[in-house]
């Protein structure tokens, strides 16, 4: 995903975070692709991600679906409420 946004990232953009921030143009895009790539991922996409994260963290399911559900509802693009059932179809299908 990372690669196909860093491909998209809009010059006027590039340049305007140049200017005010100063940092060198490969710094700068890599920091617009990471940011782009943070609000195109789709909620299920967050999911899955969140779920391996946390379980390799040892975090157990029953605590990760409490916390999957706090986390989407602060995300800068608001997923629709989701219940347990609906994340865990998400990540097992």
């Amino acid at each position: 995903m990372l690669e196909a946004v860093e491909d998209e990232v809009p010059e006027e953009l590039l340049r305007h975070v140049v200017r005010t921030t100063g940092l060198p143009g490969g710094l700068a895009r890599r920091v617009v692709s990471d940011v782009m790539g943070y609000f195109v991922e789709t909620a299920e996409e967050y999911v899955v991600r969140r779920h391996a994260e946390l379980r390799r963290a040892g975090v157990g399911n029953a605590r990760i679906w409490v916390l999957l559900r706090e986390e989407l509802d602060v995300r800068p693009v608001a997923a629709p409420p989701l219940s347990e059932r609906q994340l865990r179809r998400i990540v097992y299908g």
